[in-house]
């Protein structure tokens, strides 16, 4: 990765030229202040008119062609003059004092490239250009309407060692499943990576801002364990920024979140909830009992989760689903698949994933107020198994850089073809994260071996065998789509405050 350039050099001080004039002086006359200074020789006064005009001319050809001295200098909304003055009169700064780290405190502070450690980009080459750099520069206003223009999931991995949002270990609220520096992953390169779109520059996510959007409302996440994955990244990102940490908690005080089907974190001081519903297909699975009292399970295409009417009252939703549909008798689809009471002997599963998120859009459209909630997709979130999959000795822990050359991407896949074009036919808007592409970079960043912090001697055996390349270690991942979201929702605010003036 290419370096960042060495700041330049000092200014070295001239000494000026010693001219040694004796004038005649008169001793008759009384002595001059000691303040004052009189010069009657006619050659300095030549060289003071020489250099008024000159510094005169100068100025106006600097003006005339707009001249930029630095980079580092922008133009908008500042006088010409110091930037002028600097050019006849440098003055020497040090590096660290030019330096501005990314601001967390308030988005009106755009953020500087400056101060961020950039070691090159994951999947491009080079370093930012001043354009994007001038970017950072704008105001909140203008930097909301160009991300509204800008393919945000079009970028690569850069390097900042301002990252991660939260310290590893500080959460209390992550699953031992995405604990990995509890679970004593040594190696953590893998947090210091922040995502830059190629057209634009996103600000750092400001929990305490994002608290305020929410305040009063409920942020709802509905899908299969990779959106808890994303869940317990919002909790945290949002805890962070919490002065009484201890006010921050699950409205039925659990602290395990695998085994139930759903979940809410409460932040009384702004009277509003994070919550994740348990939904591997966003349609129902049944358990029927035959003649002979064995149990079979179908997938009811036609029928959303049951839980559906606790969330759609919600005013901000995030739904996925993927991995679900790529295993067993899933994939197999063999005497799984119901539609009413048909049940399919065989059905292809990409027919019976595009008859399930019909289903979806369908209640979407009948259910969701679009212009109280707002409704997102997350897409798919590509897994890194090498050499067999998570059940058949895939591993991936030997991983420690992203992917820098894209060539080495999945394919994009069928199934999130299959879902925009449903999306294209909803009467709701739903804002599709397609995060694919961004994601599948970070195959050093999943937990691998570091899924679980004490091991019986069995499961220690056997943990090179059982290894996690699908989710996510945290903070780490999950949290650039939390800030992804985050842009979206400054973008709904900046749209309806516009609308009220």
């Amino acid at each position: 990765m290419p370096n960042t350039p060495p700041p330049p050099p000092p200014s070295k001080k001239q000494s000026p030229t010693s001219t040694n004039i004796t004038p005649h002086i008169n001793n008759n006359l009384p002595s001059p202040p000691s303040s004052s200074f009189v010069i009657r020789s006619p050659i300095p006064l030549s060289y003071g008119f020489g250099f008024t005009f000159a510094f005169v001319t100068l100025t106006l050809f600097f003006l005339s062609n707009n001249y930029n001295y630095q980079a580092s200098y922008s133009y908008h909304n500042r006088s010409h003059f110091p930037t002028l003055f600097s050019l006849f009169f440098p003055i020497t700064r040090s590096p660290e004092n030019d330096s501005q780290k990314i601001s967390n405190s308030s988005l009106d502070e755009i953020p500087s490239i400056n101060g961020v450690k950039e070691e090159g980009k994951v999947g491009t080459h080079g370093v930012l250009s001043k354009r994007e750099s001038d970017e950072l520069k704008q105001s909140k206003g203008d930097l909301l309407d160009l991300l509204n223009s800008c393919d945000i999931y079009n970028g690569s991995w850069v390097r900042d060692d301002s990252y991660p949002l939260y310290e590893g270990g500080s959460c209390p609220h992550i699953d031992e499943q995405f604990n990995c520096f509890l679970n004593g992953r040594k190696e953590k390169k893998y947090e210091n990576f922040r995502w830059k779109p190629y057209g634009c520059n996103i600000p750092r996510v400001n929990g305490r801002e994002l608290l305020e959007l929410l305040r009063g409302k409920r942020l709802v996440y509905v899908g299969d364990s990779l959106n808890r994955n994303m869940w317990e990244s919002m909790v945290c990102i949002l805890r962070n920024s919490v002065e009484d940490k201890s006010k921050v908690f699950e409205a039925s005080d659990r602290h395990e979140f695998r085994r139930e089907d759903s979940y809410s974190f409460v932040f009384p001081d702004f009277n509003c909830s994070v919550e994740f519903f348990r939904s591997p297909f966003l349609v129902q699975e049944w358990e029927m009992t035959r003649m002979n009292e064995s149990k079979k399970s179908t997938l009811c295409l036609d029928l959303v989760d049951r839980a559906s009417d606790s969330y759609k009252s919600a005013d901000v939703l995030v739904f996925n689903t993927g991995h679900w549909w790529t295993r067993g008798r899933t994939s197999r689809g063999k005497g799984y698949f119901q539609e009413g009471s048909h049940i399919y002997g065989k059905l292809n599963v990409i027919e019976a994933f595009e008859k399930a998120m019909m289903s979806w859009a369908r209640w979407i459209d009948a259910n969701i107020d679009s212009v109280k909630t707002l409704v997102f997709f997350r897409g798919y979130s590509p897994a890194h198994f090498r050499g067999g999959q998570w059940n058949s000795g895939g591993q991936c822990d030997s991983e420690s850089e992203p992917i820098k050359n894209m060539t080495y991407l999945s394919e994009y896949p069928q199934k999130m073809r299959v879902l925009e074009g449903v999306m294209k036919g909803m009467k709701t808007p739903v804002i599709y994260m397609n995060i694919t592409r961004m994601t599948d970079y970070r195959k050093d960043a999943h937990p691998s071996i570091y899924r679980k912090q004490n091991f019986t001697e069995e499961e220690r055996q056997s943990q090179i065998r059982f290894q996690d390349c699908s989710h996510w270690c945290l903070p780490g991942v999950p949290d650039a789509w939390n800030e992804l979201l985050y842009i979206q929702l400054l973008i709904k605010h900046n749209k309806e405050q516009q609308r009220l003036h």
